[in-house]
């Protein structure tokens, strides 16, 4: 038959059984292992979060001149819950921008059920003209003298994009809205331009 040793508090010697202090070391020592499982658990649940939450990607044409350069590596909250006029975001190419990139970078200009146009170089939101405080100062081939937006009625889940060089961006002017579906996520921000890190936040 195996044998059982009571702990035993030298100092007391009196032999008595000290199991509730024996639990409470067991208790304790549980507790830290408990906390330290949770830690590591959260750190592992937060990092696998963050890679799926954010992506970088480059910039390789000049339509976002100059917000956005060819060369700028870029960071995409891909769990952005709404999107908003004058967001700048990431998403899927449409079947009709034929032999175009398989991923594009444009601000949100048009929101579902808007209807979208434009006269000389001023867009029109429901016929009115839409200020645009985030469209920076155009100069050389950026500069539009006309948007050419024919009048669109943008459908529910859909929007309309543009770049900010608009005379150099092919955009839903010419391949139409972009469904909620096919965008990826929402620019945050820049960190890599001319060759070196550089940070600057949307």
């Amino acid at each position: 038959m195996e044998a059982v040793t009571a702990d035993v508090d030298p100092d007391q010697g009196t032999g008595k059984h000290l199991a509730p202090r024996a639990r409470r070391r067991r208790l304790t020592k549980r507790s830290v292992v408990g906390w330290v499982v949770f830690v590591v658990i959260v750190v592992l649940v937060s990092t696998g979060a963050r890679a799926y939450a954010f992506e970088s990607y480059f910039v390789p044409t000049p339509s976002m001149t100059p917000t956005l350069m060819p060369g700028d590596r870029i960071m995409v909250d891909k769990l952005a819950s709404t999107i908003h006029r004058g967001d700048i975001v990431v998403f899927h190419n449409v079947p009709a921008d034929i032999g175009g990139p398989p991923t594009l970078v444009k601000r949100v200009i048009g929101l579902p059920g808007e209807t979208i146009s434009s006269v000389g170089g001023t867009v029109l939101i429901d016929g009115k003209p839409l200020s645009e405080p985030w469209l920076p100062t155009l100069t050389g081939f950026c500069i539009e003298q006309s948007e050419h937006i024919k009048s669109t009625r943008i459908g529910p889940d859909h929007y309309f994009m543009m770049g900010d060089c608009r005379g150099d961006s092919e955009d839903s002017r010419f391949f139409g809205t972009v469904p909620l579906s096919h965008i990826v996520g929402k620019v945050d921000l820049i960190i890599w331009r001319s060759g070196h890190p550089w940070i600057h936040w949307f």
